[in-house]
């Protein structure tokens, strides 16, 4: 993997399910090399995505928006105060398989929540990010054609009581943490944002071009 080259779509508080044709226009044209590699940076409004493994089961309230989505694992909880961040990259390309591509969004993950005083670790078949038996960061991954979307959130300043409206991955909902909750104070969401900007250009050594904007094309 060198010389990868990547776009910063910084999309901001924005929907869920327009976020998610986003993605999917940027896939097919991923696949057609029409378009670099991206990074997705976004909020979202409340909203609850089941993946592959998704079961309504695991879904306690029907409160919020339910979207069923092509990622890996189960039930989880987007909202204010968690970033999220969906790299679409050719694997092809970049030379990595899905499990690499996972530890790299893990190792970008930990690095950013170690900056802020946080020893984050990895939890051995979790994907995601851990801070002792508590969930941080969760990673859900889907791949079409060897191109990446969907991807990882990371709870900083979000409402933890909103987890009780899932059970995410299966699990009890009292697992989720955030940085907030492990530091006992709000944290700077746009300081998190670009400390995870500069932790992905160096674990995926990469070169990330200034944000761009959305086209017609999208």
């Amino acid at each position: 993997m060198q010389g990868l080259k990547i776009s910063l779509l910084d999309l901001g508080f924005r929907d869920y399910g327009e976020v998610l044709k986003i993605q999917r226009s940027l896939v097919e044209q991923r696949k057609e090399s029409k378009v670099s590699d991206t990074l997705i940076l976004v909020e979202h409004p409340d909203v609850i995505t089941l993946g592959r493994r998704g079961t309504m089961e695991n879904v306690i309230s029907k409160e919020f928006p339910i979207y069923l989505v092509e990622r890996g694992g189960d039930a989880t909880y987007h909202g204010q105060g968690q970033l999220v961040g969906y790299p679409i990259i050719s694997l092809e390309k970049a030379k990595i398989d899905v499990v690499t591509l996972v530890r790299k969004l893990e190792e970008v993950l930990i690095r950013t929540s170690s900056g802020f005083g946080i020893k984050a670790t990895r939890a051995e078949k979790k994907p995601g990010v851990w801070v002792k038996s508590k969930k941080l960061a969760s990673i859900g991954i889907a791949v079409q054609h060897w191109v990446s979307f969907h991807g990882f959130a990371l709870n900083i300043n979000t409402d933890l009581n909103k987890f009780y409206t899932i059970k995410p991955c299966g699990m009890e909902s009292s697992t989720m943490t955030s940085m907030q909750k492990i530091l006992g104070k709000k944290v700077s969401f746009d300081d998190v944002k670009k400390s995870v900007v500069e932790n992905f250009k160096f674990v995926f050594e990469a070169e990330i071009e200034e944000s761009i904007t959305l086209t017609s094309q999208l």
